[in-house]
């Protein structure tokens, strides 16, 4: 008798100095302190201590961050995206008041690799790629899309389709609270955007995604990766986002389980 096998995959990206994946404004940065640096750190709870009493002489390896919320693959909030939710109903809830029963659920993932860069996806395009895949959503799954941004190549934060107010107004309707993208943001590429608005100048246009959170509140992974080594559906997602007071967003580490 053959027994499944479960394949973790894992879908975070790194928290890195060496690669861009935020504005310039944005990036985060790491100081690595290692084994020979930091002897002194040791010595400092042990007076009279000296480096040759270290095994080697070695101290600890100790990494200082300084880091947004929202570098490398994290979960956002409601919060980030508007002070209410429920249309005004109430106030939008921050990642430490996040439903932790939403992050470990069945996954489906939509495949828009294929369109254009600052695509902004209607809620017609879902229907039909989860036509195309034959799968039903049901509530609570946790929907993935592949966006055609690559992680690690030159002018990532301007790659990859966005999901606007329509699509995503779509998927909350269906019962869907936990999304995300393997791009930058949910919504299409700022540059690109910006290109659209010089033409309308309609405010509508600007972060709608996002904003549809003011609406109905959901939770919106970004900077996912490994999106392409996933099946359209048939995996479980986790995504436990970091317990941080008030905060719009928290890191996550994100894994898919496929049942082989």
């Amino acid at each position: 008798m053959l027994r499944s096998m479960t394949r973790f995959i894992d879908l975070s990206i790194p928290i890195t100095n060496n690669v861009v994946s935020d504005p310039d404004v944005m990036r985060p940065k790491i100081t690595y302190m290692t084994h020979q640096d930091t002897w002194q750190q040791i010595a400092a709870f042990f007076p009279g201590l000296e480096k040759a009493d270290l095994p080697d002489g070695e101290g600890w390896a100790v990494e200082m961050l300084e880091l947004s919320t929202h570098n490398g693959t994290h979960m956002d909030a409601p919060w980030h995206y508007h002070s209410t939710t429920d249309d005004g109903a109430r106030p939008a809830p921050s990642i430490d008041e996040a439903p932790l029963d939403r992050f470990l659920r069945p996954g489906v993932k939509l495949d828009f690799s294929a369109m254009a860069d600052g695509h902004v996806v209607t809620a017609a395009e879902v229907e039909a790629e989860l036509d195309r895949i034959a799968y039903q959503l049901q509530p609570l799954d946790i929907v993935l899309v592949q966006s055609g941004a690559i992680y690690g190549t030159e002018k990532f934060i301007h790659q990859g389709v966005g999901l606007g107010e329509e699509a995503t107004l779509y998927l909350t309707e269906q019962g869907i609270e936990v999304v995300g993208t393997d791009a930058w943001s949910w919504d299409a590429p700022f540059s690109l955007t910006a290109q659209r608005w010089a033409e309308t100048r309609d405010p509508g246009i600007i972060w709608e995604g996002h904003k549809a959170g003011r609406i109905r509140p959901y939770y919106q992974i970004e900077k996912l990766t490994n999106l392409a080594a996933l099946p359209s559906h048939g995996f479980t997602v986790s995504c436990f986002p970091v317990k941080i007071e008030r905060a719009s967003a928290g890191w996550i580490r994100a894994v898919a389980m496929v049942e082989d």
